[in-house]
């Protein structure tokens, strides 16, 4: 067959489509021959590892009830919420405990997450003390006038004015006194024939203060007066004065105060959580506001024995010598006091913020060593004394054990989510219920603190709560203005039976409060914290508790 003849049939449009079809069907079949050729045994094999290594890598949960757990995804059987799943861990290091929380080294970077090895120390409890500088009740004395009279002229007229013993601060009319020296004239010319009447009217005028040698001098002048000068009986500064010239006085009222401030008292206010740290003859050293750099000191020489009952603080008292007369009454003063714990000695102390406390439980978590990843393992902890910023341990670390120190409470929120031992779970895969099986919080949902991320749209009502195990945890508004108030606050608060936590931010004006309801309520504490002199949103403090707090505290307009 010549070229031109096969050009010729090729040419034809019906030989052209038909070879195109053809050539389409070959290559269909091609394909799916090929896709339906059973698989090796080893592909078979892997496929499978694959599929059974997905199906066990995915859990479903509920963000409501970490307890939760499912093989397919679905909804919550407690609340109705969408299951989400679960998000393993795993790392394959076979040398991590099944119980401890993982996290990578990228996640324990964002969440800040810090440790510290724990050691054994000689605890040492700071006791932070408010007070205020006072006059000293033993220098202290009143000038009164000795007779009945008129006052016809003061020497003193101003308080805080200087008076020196001997000094006359007043001169007073007297008709009692005037009678009285003429009785002492006719007595002396009749002092043969009555010695004891003579021997009578001289005790009666040195009773009412005069002196040997007035008495000498009207004896021998014959001339009386009903004028007497009353003099000070000691030195020192007038801090109160209580009568006016012309004003009429009886025998006994007091015309002057006078207070020796060559000494002074520091009366600071312990709270009874304090005054176990605190005994007679310890050390204190203080600070005035108002002279700021320099520091002053003395030895405890009185406790009170008896307590406030409005703000629940007991008296301390220091006594100070006050020679260039810098102490004034009233100024403020701040005393820090350093008070060893002997017998905690040699116990393990540890940092407040790695504490996560649930009301009935103290929880640390520590760094599992020698892991490749990141991995924290919960403990239960006895706690001791509280140091202030730090908390003596009985019990649940050793000596050595590296423990979270920041960023504990999202390692927490990574267990609670695995469905692990927790604030929320106080075994493996069983939340912490109240008496109706439901997690126990607040008393509504404006009390709550969330404590993950927010659940899927159209379920906002069912929002993650801070969970406290047989407690509850509200928030109180209470008012206040500084630290000396927020110890105040938070001790009476602590006072009520059954409160387990309180914490009150002066910004917010918010007391972060936890208590056992079985115990106390919200109101009962209210109320206490009412009696200590600062006003809730419920109850307002009476005037004169309010009046007997400190200057600095007065937070009433």
């Amino acid at each position: 067959m010549d070229k031109n003849k096969i050009k010729k049939i090729t040419n034809n449009p019906y030989v052209r489509y038909g070879l195109i079809l053809l050539a389409g069907i070959l290559l269909g079949w091609l394909l799916f021959s090929g896709g339906n050729r059973k698989p090796s045994s080893q592909q078979t094999a892997t496929i499978e590892e694959a599929h059974d290594h997905d199906a066990e890598e995915t859990i479903w949960t509920c963000s409501m009830h970490p307890q939760i757990r499912m093989n397919e995804p679905g909804d919550c059987p407690i609340c109705g919420m969408d299951l989400i799943p679960l998000q393993t861990t795993g790392s394959g290091d076979a040398s991590i405990d099944p119980d401890a929380i993982q996290l990578s080294v990228e996640a324990a970077a964002l969440a800040n997450v810090q440790t510290t090895v724990v050691s054994r120390q000689n605890p040492v409890k700071e006791v932070q003390l408010y007070g205020t500088i006072q006059v000293d009740e033993r220098l202290s004395q009143s000038q009164t006038s000795h007779v009945s009279g008129r006052i016809e002229k003061l020497f003193v007229s101003f308080t805080g004015e200087s008076v020196h013993r001997g000094q006359p601060i007043a001169t007073i009319y007297s008709p009692e006194l005037l009678n009285a020296q003429q009785e002492l004239i006719e007595a002396v010319k009749m002092q043969e024939l009555q010695p004891a009447l003579l021997q009578a009217v001289r005790e009666k005028l040195r009773l009412w203060k005069l002196t040997d040698e007035q008495i000498a001098r009207i004896e021998q002048s014959g001339e009386v007066s009903p004028l007497i000068d009353v003099a000070a009986t000691t030195s020192g500064i007038v801090i109160s004065k209580n009568v006016n010239q012309g004003d009429y006085v009886n025998t006994g009222t007091v015309l002057f105060d006078v207070a020796n401030l060559s000494q002074v008292w520091a009366v600071f206010d312990a709270y009874e959580s304090d005054l176990p740290f605190l005994k007679v003859g310890d050390w204190l050293a203080y600070t005035l506001q108002s002279l700021p750099g320099k520091t002053f000191s003395g030895r405890i020489s009185f406790i009170n024995p008896i307590l406030d009952p409005s703000t629940r603080t007991a008296k301390v008292r220091v006594e100070t010598a006050n020679p260039r007369m810098e102490l004034k009454p009233e100024m403020y003063a701040n005393a820090l006091i350093d008070a060893p714990l002997k017998q905690y000695n040699n116990e393990v102390v540890i940092p407040k913020s790695a504490i996560l406390w649930t009301g009935k439980r103290s929880i640390v978590y520590v760094k599992q060593p020698d892991t490749e990843t990141p991995a924290f393992m919960l403990r239960e902890v006895e706690l001791g004394p509280s140091l202030g910023d730090a908390y003596v341990v009985l019990s649940g670390i050793d000596e050595g054990d590296e423990i979270v120190t920041n960023g504990a409470f999202t390692i927490d929120a990574s267990a609670q989510l695995a469905g692990k031992r927790s604030m929320m779970n106080d075994e493996a895969g069983r939340a912490v219920t109240g008496h109706e099986g439901h997690t126990m919080n607040g008393n509504s949902p404006e009390n709550s603190t969330p404590t993950s991320s927010a659940p899927s749209a159209g379920h906002e009502e069912h929002t993650m709560q801070a969970v406290i195990p047989g407690g509850e945890h509200v928030m109180l508004a209470v008012q206040g203005l500084c630290e000396m108030c927020k110890e105040r606050i938070e001790q009476a608060a602590k006072a009520v039976n059954g409160v387990y936590f309180a914490s009150w931010d002066r910004k917010t004006k918010q007391l972060h409060l936890g208590f056992d309801p079985t115990k106390t309520s919200a109101d009962a504490v209210a109320k206490a914290i009412t009696k200590a002199g600062h006003d809730t949103d419920s109850y307002k403090a009476d005037m004169a508790t309010y009046d007997a707090l400190p200057d600095c505290c007065k937070y009433r307009e």
